[in-house]
C-alpha cells in the first residue's frame, strides 16, 4: 500500500490577549492574530495489515512526546468514533518533528488537525471543527482553514482575505513551557477588541498596530525562565527588527522583519549570542 507524506505547519501568535474564563467550559477567552509559517512537521501515513495503529515520532524534537497518549493517537480514536475511519482499517503514522515541542508553535495541534483533514477529505463543517477542538484542544481550529486568521475570541475565528507577509527569526531555548501551568497563573485579564482591523490594512499599518500589542502570557513565562527576557531584548535590538515577542505560552520567541535579507543577516548575530539554542529564519505562508 502506498505511503502519503503531508506537511503539518507551525504557527505564530503575533499577539495574544487573555480574557476571563468562560463559565461553561472554564477555558480562558483568547484573542490573537495567528499565521502559519514555512516550518512544518512531516507526517507519513500508510494503511497496514495489523490489529492496531502504529504511531511513531522521530526527529530532534520527539523526546518530550508521550508515546502512549498524544494528539495523533487521540485523533485516530475520534475519527473512528465519527466513522470517518473504518474500524478494521489501521495505519502506520510516522511524524518527523521539525517543530519544537513545548514551544508555543502549535506542533501537536497542527499534527492532529492535519490528520483530521487528510482522512475527512473535504471542508469540515462548523460542528465537526467544534467537536475535534473540544476533544483534543482549542488551538485545533486555528489549523483547519486559512493560513492566516484573526481569532476574535475562543469561538470566533476569521480567515484573513488580505495576506500579510512577514519574515521571522525564531529562537527556541529548549525550555519546557507547559501551557496548562502558564495559564493557571493568569490573574490579569484583557478586554478583547471587537474590531477586525487586519483585513483592511497594509503590512505597514499592521506592523505599527502590532507594536502596541503584547502577549499576555509573556511576563508569566519570563518569571519562570528569565532567559526569555534576554532573548526578546537581543531580537528587538537586531537591525530592522520591527518587534519581538513570545508565541503562545512559549518557550519559543520571535522577531519580525519585513525582508528576508534583514532576517538572514540578523540570524547570524542571534546565533552568536545564543549558540546552544535552536535559531532559524521563517516566513508567513
Amino acid at each position: 500500500m502506498s505511503k502519503t507524506i503531508i506537511k503539518s505547519y507551525g504557527k505564530l501568535n503575533l499577539f495574544l490577549n487573555i480574557g476571563k474564563k468562560n463559565k461553561k467550559n472554564k477555558l480562558h477567552n483568547v484573542q490573537s492574530l495567528v499565521c502559519l509559517m514555512n516550518l512544518f512537521d512531516e507526517i507519513a501515513i500508510k494503511r497496514i495489515n495489523a490489529k492496531k495503529d502504529k504511531v511513531k515520532f522521530n526527529g530532534k524534537f520527539c523526546s518530550y512526546i508521550d508515546r502512549n497518549y498524544n494528539t495523533v493517537s487521540s485523533c485516530l480514536s475520534l475519527l473512528r468514533k465519527k466513522k470517518v475511519i473504518k474500524k478494521n482499517y489501521n495505519y502506520n503514522i510516522s511524524i518527523k518533528k521539525n517543530i519544537p515541542v513545548f514551544s508555543g508553535l502549535g506542533g501537536g495541534s497542527s499534527n492532529a488537525a492535519t490528520i483530521v483533514k487528510y482522512f475527512v477529505k473535504r471542508k469540515l463543517t462548523k460542528k465537526e471543527k467544534i467537536f475535534f477542538s473540544q476533544k483534543i484542544g482549542s488551538d485545533l481550529r486555528l489549523f483547519f482553514d486559512s493560513k492566516q486568521v484573526f481569532q476574535k475570541n475562543l469561538s470566533q475565528i476569521f480567515n484573513l482575505k488580505k495576506k500579510i507577509k512577514f519574515y521571522f527569526i525564531l529562537v527556541y531555548p529548549f525550555l519546557k513551557s507547559s501551557t496548562k501551568e502558564v495559564y493557571s497563573k493568569v490573574t490579569e485579564y484583557k478586554k478583547l477588541d471587537n474590531y477586525n482591523f487586519y483585513d483592511k490594512s497594509s503590512n505597514f499599518r499592521i506592523i505599527e498596530y502590532l507594536k502596541h500589542q503584547e502577549n499576555s502570557l509573556e511576563k508569566i513565562v519570563i518569571s519562570r525562565f528569565p532567559i526569555i527576557q534576554k532573548i526578546l531584548f537581543e531580537l528587538m535590538i537586531t537591525k530592522n527588527c520591527e518587534f519581538s515577542r513570545l508565541t503562545g505560552s512559549g518557550s519559543a520567541c520571535f522577531g519580525v522583519f519585513l525582508t528576508k535579507k534583514s532576517a538572514v543577516l540578523g540570524l547570524k548575530k542571534i546565533k552568536k549570542k545564543f549558540p546552544k539554542f535552536w535559531c532559524v529564519v521563517g516566513k508567513t505562508i
